[in-house]
């Protein structure tokens, strides 16, 4: 039904489009990732009786430079040391 040359130039032009779902899909995940690293610490935070932002203004005030990623990870898994970090 179709020839060859349209064949490989509909190949061409799926590559390239999916090439650019791919980069797009790499920007979403970052920008989810770390929506979902704020609402846990939040969630973790509030268990502790302060909220995020206080939180994460008092921690850079005492100098405790843990990344996002880190603290929802101890928030999550380690409840006890996070509610150390919030008292300390």
């Amino acid at each position: 039904m179709w020839g060859r040359k349209n064949r490989i130039k509909l190949a061409k032009t799926a590559a390239t489009k999916a090439g650019v779902h791919a980069y797009i899909g790499r920007k979403l995940k970052k920008r989810m990732n770390r929506g979902i690293q704020q609402i846990r610490i939040n969630a973790a935070a509030r268990l502790n009786g302060t909220t995020y932002s206080k939180l994460m203004g008092d921690l850079k005030k005492r100098g405790i430079d843990l990344d996002r990623k880190v603290l929802a990870e101890i928030a999550v898994k380690h409840p006890e040391v996070f509610a150390k970090l919030v008292k300390a």
